[in-house]
């Protein structure tokens, strides 16, 4: 080996490897794309219609009057706009990272079978917490929460059984290929064994 390939082999060595799992940002990262552009919409026409009721009673008489109070106009809308969706996507933000924190905290507690659940039934009290919601909206959207977790679960326990199916079918078709009569009935007694 040269002494440059030593260097490269060092560097890979000594490098620093962080694997982030990519729900901890995409979640999260989508929850404030998405809060953005409500925050935008419902924002910029919330602040143009208080202008207008603000301005109604003194409209413009000339051109440049209404080119003046359509430019105020537009600076508002704009401002009102960016306003709401800082705070939204703040807010949908947090609780996305919160509904992750959770999933994870169930993970390391060892509740990893019920984690989607505990999240959602977490995220919908942490939803009406940070939107305080009455006692009544708090429950329904911690019943949300709860069978959205449960339609995440069920989800990712089909995911699993049919990830297992292949595997299964894959040794079946590997076995009869070499021509083993043994390891296909081993598949069969390893699929009756998981179904």
């Amino acid at each position: 080996m040269s002494s440059a390939e030593n260097a490269d082999v060092d560097e890979q060595q000594n490098a620093l490897r962080i694997d982030i799992p990519r729900r901890y940002y995409l979640l999260p990262g989508a929850a404030v794309l998405t809060g953005i552009s409500i925050g935008l919409f419902r924002g910029s026409r919330t602040a143009s219609l208080r202008f207008l009721a603000e301005n109604a009673h003194r409209t413009p008489k000339t051109v440049r009057g209404w080119y003046l109070y359509n430019k105020s106009k537009n600076y508002r809308v704009l401002l009102g706009g960016l306003k709401a969706a800082g705070l939204d996507a703040t807010k949908l933000g947090l609780t996305a990272a919160g509904w992750v924190a959770l999933e994870e905290g169930s993970t390391h507690l060892g509740l990893d079978d019920v984690r989607e659940v505990a999240a959602g039934v977490g995220t919908g009290v942490l939803f009406g917490a940070m939107y305080r919601l009455p006692m009544s909206a708090v429950r329904r959207t911690t019943v949300l929460g709860f069978l959205i977790g449960g339609v995440l679960r069920a989800l990712r326990w089909s995911k699993e059984y049919l990830q297992d199916q292949v595997q299964a079918r894959a040794l079946e078709e590997a076995a009869a290929g070499e021509g083993r009569a043994e390891g296909v009935e081993g598949a069969e007694v390893a699929r009756r064994r998981r179904g």
